[in-house]
């Protein structure tokens, strides 16, 4: 398992004995289904990838896998195609419901919001229905299969700026809740170098006239040194006062946060 963020996998896990043929997730994430030559097929728990919750001996080698929207698991062995209904929450024992196509099928996909189940063959495409498949009370504003062209132009730009930062992408969601520390440390850097910043060097390089006075430019050179010199003096010393009231206030939260005691009252006060 990859992450954008990451030029090594996340996770590296032996799944089965033999070569791995088939892999399907589940629509909400928690599941994944593994198929090999050998006839197993396997369901995982993508939150720990322990060990397999579920394992089955198939009467073939599944060439693909397919979830659906509500939990039905599609194998195509051969000419057939075996549909199980909860098999990674519940122990079945025979599938839900097994077609025969005319060729070997290749790949199997569930449509979402339909009942349909395509199947790619070495003779075509075919399609099949499977009651219970899709999702029938779907969430216009997550995904609306019946909208307009201005509603998808507006949930693309919708989704763009809801879009994540490949850095959160993580495989342990704790991460996300922890501090970023090389970030508060860059922040506190940058406060410290501008307490201690000192004021640039003002070059100043007056307009040359054919008639004037070489005093006067000396002089107009210096009121225009000072007035900048001033200007950025004050400037610093608003950031370094905004600077400090942020760290008294953080102080006083501080403070005020600090449970009382029932024998503070016996405590000395502290006169103003």
């Amino acid at each position: 398992m990859w992450s954008p963020s990451t030029d090594k996998p996340l996770v590296q896990m032996l799944c089965h004995k033999a070569g791995v043929q088939g892999i399907a997730i589940e629509h909400t994430g928690k599941y994944m289904a593994t198929s090999s030559v050998d006839k197993q097929l396997k369901i995982w728990d993508i939150r720990s990838l322990v060990g397999p919750v579920k394992h089955y001996t198939l009467r073939g080698a599944p060439s693909d896998l397919s979830f659906s929207q509500q939990g039905l698991l599609a194998a195509s062995i051969g000419r057939h195609v075996d549909i199980y209904r909860n098999c990674h929450i519940q122990e079945v024992s025979e599938p839900y419901l097994r077609h025969k196509a005319l060729t070997p099928i290749r790949n199997i996909e569930f449509c979402p919001y339909e009942d349909v189940l395509g199947l790619g063959c070495f003779s075509g495409f075919s399609s099949i229905l499977v009651p219970g498949a899709g999702e029938p009370n779907y969430d216009a504003l997550e995904a609306n299969p019946m909208q307009s062209k201005s509603q998808r132009r507006e949930a693309e730009v919708k989704s763009l700026l809801e879009k994540i930062q490949p850095e959160m992408i993580t495989l342990d969601p704790i991460t996300l809740a922890e501090m970023d520390v090389p970030t508060l440390k860059e922040r506190l850097n940058a406060k410290v170098k501008l307490l201690n910043l000192k004021p640039p060097e003002i070059n100043f390089t007056p307009r040359k006239k054919k008639r004037g006075n070489t005093a006067r430019a000396a002089k107009v050179k210096k009121i225009v040194k000072e007035t900048r010199k001033k200007a950025l003096l004050h400037e610093m010393k608003q950031a370094k006062d905004k600077i400090l009231n942020e760290n008294d206030d953080e102080g006083k939260d501080v403070k005020t946060s600090k449970k009382t005691h029932v024998l503070d009252r016996f405590s000395a006060k502290v006169r103003s």
